[in-house]
């Protein structure tokens, strides 16, 4: 009875805390389930500390709080492969920190790891919980609730700075994950941000006084900056409403005419191969007379048949056999729809990378796998993504292929054959979610930097947020 009185009981999910790393409160979910505990971390970064292996790391401690960001740094006590609760496979840092909960302190081992799509930033595992702790899942904050007040206090308050810039992001929908990012991350660099739906917006042509107004009549003419993030159903309209802000000097991260070169694939294509960058043997006839031709020009089947308005893997079909390429091919032809044929590349097998570049750089990269049974890697689809190493040559092409497109922005798609690698696509609106999970690099904030750069703004006063960074760390 004695061995079960000195154990401590929590619920689902408790308040703690890493004294030595700063971090004074942290909300965990419990998880017997889970061996290993796991905190939230970006911008991991390795270093040597007296011939010791070292990893300095930021976080945000606080759910649904991005502006709050504290730097840690931790001896490495190892390198592990961990298999997330979605089932991908990662190999991840691991720390051992002393860890505060109620009124025990023991050290524990945690993996870093970007939980920002998760629902806490830490999860304590049954590994940290052996012989200390009993869990009673029936209840939550067994050892105190933290009040708003609570935080303020132990982070100080974050106020809204002003001063910035004033920025839009030109989209369709603000809980996209993406857009939601660039919000929150020009509001953590005292920016003013503005979510613009494309839709909603209509301009006046003049060449004296051109204007942008959003529903209800507000003209927007305060704008320094447009993050363009144009899905592919409001091209037309997307460009149009880019170009019109590019007539009154505001400048755009994306130009329409890049959204628009990259948006025409075949345009594209033909541009890439211009400038001697290598892709699939590609096809393209209108007329279903010279389907059986087009089909022995990419080598037969198996084939890719690519709907050139496709997007995030929607329009593209890989068709096995000659029979059901003719099919495929002569079917979407009759629907009038335009179409490419491309090669299968049967040594990918199910692999691409997706390179994420801002301003001619190669910022971050990762693999993504196919789901089983599809022949194409698509985190829209049941795909997995694992942070990949790139070859310089992988590296020069998607810059190249960026550059060519005019694009400072883009996702970059490429798949490694037996020629060497080969460029699949460029994405003017590339997806934030899936490469700042898989990397654990702030991405979002990278644009916003980029943004800063090409405005050669420079924040002139530490915000609050910085001020409360400096205390902890005092």
């Amino acid at each position: 009875m004695s061995e079960l009185e000195d154990k401590i009981i929590v619920g689902s999910q408790e308040w703690c805390g890493f004294p030595d790393l700063g971090i004074p409160a942290i909300k965990a979910r419990v998880d017997s389930g889970a061996k290993t505990s796991s905190v939230h971390a970006f911008n991991i970064q390795p270093f040597k500390r007296h011939g010791e292996s070292w990893v300095s790391f930021e976080i945000h401690p606080l759910q649904g709080n991005r502006r709050t960001t504290l730097k840690c740094e931790s001896r490495v006590v190892d390198r592990r492969m961990i298999k997330s609760s979605s089932g991908n496979k990662e190999k991840r840092y691991v720390i051992r920190e002393p860890i505060s909960l109620g009124y025990r302190v023991w050290p524990i081992e945690l993996t870093l790891a970007n939980r920002d799509s998760m629902g806490y930033r830490m999860l304590l595992g049954r590994q940290a919980m052996s012989e200390r702790i009993l869990v009673d899942p029936s209840t939550e904050f067994c050892h105190g609730q933290l009040a708003e007040a609570d935080i303020d206090h132990l982070y100080g308050k974050i106020e809204k700075t002003h001063g910035g810039l004033h920025i839009a992001v030109l989209a369709s929908d603000p809980k996209l994950y993406s857009n939601r990012r660039l919000v929150e991350a020009g509001e953590e660099r005292g920016h003013n941000m503005m979510f613009v739906n494309v839709r909603h917006c209509y301009m006046k042509l003049d060449a004296a006084v051109p204007e942008v107004r959003y529903r209800g009549g507000r003209v927007l003419d305060d704008l320094d900056a447009v993050i363009t993030r144009i899905r592919p159903s409001a091209t037309f309209y997307g460009c149009a409403m880019t170009r019109q802000f590019e007539s009154m000097g505001v400048f755009t991260i994306n130009s329409s005419k890049s959204i628009a070169q990259s948006r025409d694939k075949l345009y594209a294509l033909q541009m890439l191969i211009q400038n001697g960058l290598e892709v699939p043997v590609t096809g393209y006839a209108n007329s279903p007379m010279d389907t059986k031709d087009l089909i022995e020009m990419v080598g037969g089947a198996p084939l890719i048949v690519k709907l050139l308005e496709g997007s995030q893997g929607r329009g593209v079909v890989m068709a096995e056999t000659r029979k059901a390429a003719e099919s495929v091919i002569n079917a979407f032809k009759a629907l009038r729809a335009n179409l490419l044929v491309q090669e299968f590349v049967k040594e990918a097998q199910g692999k691409d990378l997706r390179c994420f570049v801002i301003d001619g750089k190669v910022v971050a990269s990762m693999e993504r796998q196919a789901a089983p049974g599809e022949f194409r890697a698509n985190l829209h689809q049941g795909g997995k993504a694992y942070v990949a190493r790139i070859t310089k040559g992988e590296r020069l092409l998607a810059v190249r292929a960026a550059k060519t497109l005019g694009l400072k922005v883009a996702g970059v798609d490429i798949i490694r054959s037996q020629k060497g690698p080969l460029l699949l696509e460029v994405n003017s609106s590339p997806g934030l979610e899936g490469i700042e999970t898989a990397t654990g690099k702030d991405i979002a904030g990278i644009i916003i930097n980029s943004v800063e750069k090409h405005l050669k703004w420079e924040q002139k006063e530490a915000s609050l947020a910085d001020v409360g960074k400096s205390r902890l760390a005092s």
